[in-house]
Formats: C-alpha cells, structure tokens, sequence
C-alpha cells in the first residue's frame, strides 16, 4: 500500500467512526459481526425483487414492521368485556400498565406481537378474549443528513424515500461534498449499526440507480469531504529576507 493509499484509507476510517459516534454507537470492531446484522431481521417480510436487492446490499429486506418504544399509545379494545377498554402508554422501561394483569413489557414488539402478548395475558382472567389493539400515538419516521449537504439536519420520512432523495430534501451536495463516498447507517440493535457505502456520483452520471437503497426510519445518511476541500483556503507564505543589488539590473 503506498503512501498515499494509506493516507486516503486512514481519512475514510476517521470519517465513518465520526458518524457512527453522532449515532452513539460502540465500535469494538472494524467490521460488524453476522448475528448484528441478522438481529436486525426480526420478521419475516414478503419476496420480492427490492427485498432480493436490500439482502444482497447487507441491509436487512425492507418494510420492516414499525416496533413499540416509550411514550407510544395503544388503545385496547375489548369486544365482550368492553369494562376493560384502556389506553395504555409505553413507560420509558419499555413496560405498560394493563388494568387487571398489571405491567407488560412490549418495548421492541411490533404492534401484532405485542398484540398476542396482551392476549396471553389477559387470557389468565378471560376466557379467550377478544382485543383489537390500535396504536394511537407514535414517533414519526424519521431520517438524518448530515456531513457536507446544504442543509444537515433531521427530516420526516414520508413515503418510499431513496438516498438520492433524501440528500435532495437536504438541500443537495455542497462544493465540499465527496459524491463517491457517501455513507448511509443504519441500526441494527441498541449496540450496532450497520454501514454501506454508496456512488452517488457513478449512480447520477451512468444515470442508474439500482443501487440507490431505500430509507428506513431513523437512518443517517453523513456525506463526507472531499480530499481538495481539507487543503487550507489560505496558507502562510513563508517571508524571505529581501535585498536590493543594482548590479542585478
């Protein structure tokens, strides 16, 4: 590896623990084990070509079921014992407080297996009970640009969102931006998040983007600088002492 290599590679390294550190994530190792990557896939998900696409990326398939987490609401509804319709709030521990059974975890569910986990409960006082749960309240999918994009900040995801266009929501490149190298993270679990670096730049000028991936929420997209831009926009010139000698003209 020359020089120049390691010095580029070296700048790259810095670039993704800088953002993986904005995620707040724990970096022991220079690559994420498989169970990490594997933890993300915690339901099955329908075929299809763009879940083929997001498997063979290393992202898990897309259109993931939307998970519980503190301060969402359910509402619950009984349909023989309405006595026993509540709504209930996910506490920050990840528990909620069912009247009659008491506390159930339901942090990290997605809404039908929380649904079957307040069956089962509620299935020690009622015989086969009927519940239709609905969740009233949610944080709302998000994403995060940051790195060199005219406008870093946090962005609703509404829709099918791809990298390309979540960079244009952001305002779009800067003069400082490296195309080539963008960055999008993704969590895996409470401990690990996931990398893939993109081509913007070969993607746009080929004018192919079957690569551009898809968002899913709380991703972050971090666009790095590019090599020119670190140079100093203005350098100290070294003074050299000055003579006059007529005899030179």
């Amino acid at each position: 590896m020359t020089k120049r290599s390691g010095i580029l590679g070296a700048g790259i390294a810095a670039v993704v623990l800088l953002a993986l550190a904005c995620l707040g994530q724990q970096i022991p190792q220079a690559n994420l084990p498989s169970s990490a990557v594997n933890s993300g896939q915690k339901s099955a998900e329908p075929s299809g070509d763009n879940d083929k696409a997001g498997s063979q990326s290393g992202f898990s398939p897309r259109n993931p079921r939307y998970e519980l987490r503190p301060d969402d609401v359910l509402s619950l509804s009984f349909e023989f014992s309405p006595e026993f319709n509540q709504t209930a709030t996910v506490q920050p521990d990840g528990y909620i407080t069912l009247h009659g059974v008491g506390d159930l975890y339901v942090a990290g569910k997605a809404l039908p297996q929380a649904t079957d986990a307040i069956r089962k409960a509620y299935a020690t006082i009622l015989y086969e009970p009927f519940i239709a749960v609905v969740l009233k309240e949610f944080e709302k999918p998000y994403f995060i640009a940051g790195g060199q994009v005219a406008h870093p900040g946090k962005y609703d995801l509404r829709g099918d969102t791809t990298v390309t266009q979540a960079i244009a929501i952001a305002g779009g490149f800067n003069q400082t931006s490296k195309h080539s190298q963008v960055v999008l993270f993704r969590r895996v679990s409470d401990d690990w998040a996931e990398a893939h670096m993109l081509n913007v730049k070969k993607m746009l000028g080929a004018k192919n983007l079957r690569e551009d991936l898809h968002l899913q929420a709380g991703d972050m997209i971090f666009v790095p600088q590019n090599r020119m831009s670190k140079i100093e926009r203005f350098l100290p010139v070294p003074r050299e002492t000055l003579t006059f000698n007529p005899n030179k003209f």
